[in-house]
């Protein structure tokens, strides 16, 4: 059995203009280690991407999705069987190539409204933290393993939209 599942990195600026990250632990009692992850979860049969996404951060933040950062292209088809397919273009896809859980999922990168719960559905400490410190724990292995490489990869994509451009010119 393979899961399927959503993740959001929400977003949001300071005053000062730093990016922040919603961040939580996930407590339940069945797994060891409380590692921080991102909000998200599991989709239920025939869910829609979205939907489990807007489901999963009520349940396990109190938040509601503002608005999804990145284009989504979104296209639903019917067939003429009345087979439904939902296909759009998230922030980034997972798969577990090895481990003790067979998923795939993917990342949505978005903005956020409401009021954050102090312990959401078999979460706690939920809260904000800015890139150095997302970075610092990234950097103790303090995420669980599947948002430990979708950080490393919000990571990566923010440093290259952010890098300096050059472009040298050369006169013959």
């Amino acid at each position: 059995m393979i899961y399927v599942n959503v993740r959001a990195i929400i977003v949001k600026e300071t005053l000062t203009g730093e990016e922040e990250v919603l961040i939580q632990r996930r407590v339940k009692e069945e797994e060891t280690g409380k590692p921080f992850e991102l909000p998200g979860g599991r989709l239920e049969k025939y869910e829609s991407l979205l939907d489990c996404l807007n489901r999963e951060l009520k349940e396990e933040t109190g938040l509601d999705i503002e608005r999804i950062l990145d284009p989504l292209d979104k296209v639903e088809t019917v067939a003429k069987d009345g087979f439904k397919v939902e296909c759009m273009r998230p922030f980034a896809v997972y798969q577990t190539i090895d481990g003790p859980v067979d998923s795939m999922g993917v990342y949505f990168r978005c903005k956020a409204k409401g009021c954050l719960l102090e312990k959401g559905d078999d979460t706690a400490m939920i809260g904000w933290v800015n890139l150095e410190r997302l970075q610092s724990l990234l950097e103790q292995d303090e995420f669980s393993g599947v948002d430990k490489a979708g950080i490393e990869f919000y990571l990566n994509e923010r440093n290259r939209a952010h890098a300096p451009s050059t472009s040298c010119l050369t006169q013959s």
